[in-house]
């Protein structure tokens, strides 16, 4: 069990850590590193005490990035991080339980979902613009469908509805990828067999390594396990899914790598054409860390839409 977990979170907790190389007009062409040097913060909603960073200082709705299976805050690529904060304040967090935030990580998306309200709330939040990765995915179409009063815009990736097409082969996949070293499993289940996709990857994963003062905590073995049950119970067949979707009323940006194996992109497709103001973007050489293969493609994209 203990190996399939941590499989598992090779799997859909894909994620690094870089410098941006993009230059910001707004620093007389010098890079801010947020995602290296932001400070690691905490706010408390109930018995919880939830860990947080602010990435950028700019005015307007808030960007809050909900993390993958076995994400933690330093587990998003500051390719892509950094690239958005400097157009968008952007917030990332550890959701109950999860890595430095205290409290019980819940089994269920459902109730991952009020843990990430309630923190967002705690924050003094009223509207908020919503990015989410494979759980983190999962987790956003909850809390869209639940408290749609507080998300402005939407923004999927890795992402698949409840009962998703596929996703319960991941224990096929794990099983696949067993045996392999931490940089072959992120390239397994995160990018293609192309060289280009697989270049990429190898840089992604030591940009994961750089952040070296002040790291998040890990995930204990409690939280893991919590999170796999979630994600394999969202996986679980639930005929009203997509019409369920079709309430969501804001504006729906998706991105996929055509060739994601835990989440097939015939998900996100789905999606696409069931949220009416969606629209969706497949990469052709792309897996499930899409964003982490093509962060540059994916700040422009994201950046125009939140425009």
């Amino acid at each position: 069990m203990k190996h399939l977990i941590l499989s598992a979170l090779l799997a859909l907790g894909l994620a690094s850590c870089s410098k941006d190389e993009t230059p910001s007009k707004d620093q007389d062409n010098v890079t801010v590193d947020y995602h290296q040097t932001a400070t690691t913060q905490f706010v408390q909603s109930g018995d919880t005490k939830y860990a947080y960073r602010v990435l950028g200082n700019k005015e307007g709705t808030p960007l809050v990035m909900i993390s993958p299976l076995g994400g933690t805050m330093d587990d998003w690529d500051p390719a892509l991080t950094n690239g958005l904060a400097q157009k968008y304040k952007v917030i990332i967090f550890d959701n109950q339980g999860v890595a430095s935030s205290t409290g019980k990580t819940p089994s269920t998306i459902a109730d991952m979902a009020k843990g990430a309200v309630a923190f967002i709330k705690a924050m003094g939040y009223t509207k908020v613009n919503l990015m989410g990765f494979s759980m983190g995915a999962f987790i956003t179409q909850q809390i869209v469908l639940t408290e749609p009063a507080l998300v402005n815009k939407i923004v999927l990736t890795g992402v698949g509805p409840k009962g998703s097409e596929g996703l319960s082969s991941l224990p096929d996949i794990l099983a696949g990828g067993a045996g392999l070293s931490p940089l072959e499993s992120y390239l397994y289940f995160g990018f293609t067999t192309s060289t280009t996709s697989r270049d990429a990857g190898k840089l992604s994963f030591e940009r994961t390594l750089k952040r070296t003062v002040n790291r998040d905590s890990t995930l204990s073995n409690e939280s893991s396990v919590a999170q796999l049950t979630a994600v394999l119970a969202w996986a679980q067949p639930y005929p009203n899914a997509l019409k369920e979707l079709e309430a969501v009323t804001q504006p729906t940006l998706i991105l996929q790598g055509e060739k994601d194996r835990p989440v097939p992109v015939i998900n996100a497709i789905n999606i696409s054409q069931h949220i009416p103001n969606a629209r969706l973007v497949v990469y052709p050489d792309a897996a499930h860390a899409a964003l982490f293969q093509l962060p540059a493609e994916f700040t422009k994209e994201i950046a125009d839409f939140l425009n």
